[in-house]
């Protein structure tokens, strides 16, 4: 398959896949950014001096808020590797087959993982769906160097 068509919409099913599922985590990841802001406006908890008008008594710790802030800082961690490593697993020429359940595995695991982490749900449940997505990074990044060039 040549360049241009790797990064094809229409020539590359595997590509559009990609864009799909990438386009679905960053979304996530942007809702539950917007999460927090909204818990810290609507309870009035700011992180900053400045962000509080200036009023120290609002600037505090809120249990909810800081859940939200570690499930988005979680997200921060783990959804770039995902995006880089999904793009040069599609260019790979990888079956449809194999793509769609490596990114819907992952996908999938991340909005669990928010859902675990949010609700919040006992443990294991937030590490198995952790694991998940480490896992299915970890078999895109080897298949990415069996097909390059060490």
């Amino acid at each position: 398959m040549a360049a241009s068509t790797l990064l094809s919409f229409s020539d590359n099913p595997v590509f559009r896949l990609y864009a799909t599922y990438a386009s679905a985590v960053v979304l996530k990841m942007t809702f539950v950014a917007f999460q927090t802001g909204r818990l810290r406006m609507g309870r009035k908890v700011f992180i900053n001096l400045e962000d509080a008008f200036g009023k120290k008594e609002l600037v505090r710790r809120d249990d909810d808020i800081e859940r939200v802030r570690r499930c988005h800082l979680n997200d921060l961690e783990n959804i770039p590797s995902f995006l880089v490593l999904g793009l040069l697993y599609v260019l790979t020429g990888p079956s449809v087959f194999a793509a769609t359940w490596h990114f819907r595995a992952f996908v999938a695991s991340r909005f669990f993982h928010t859902v675990a982490y949010l609700t919040p749900l006992p443990q294991p449940a937030r590490l198995f769906s952790y694991m998940i997505g480490v896992v299915t990074n970890i078999s895109m990044a080897v298949q990415v160097l069996m097909n390059g060039q060490l």
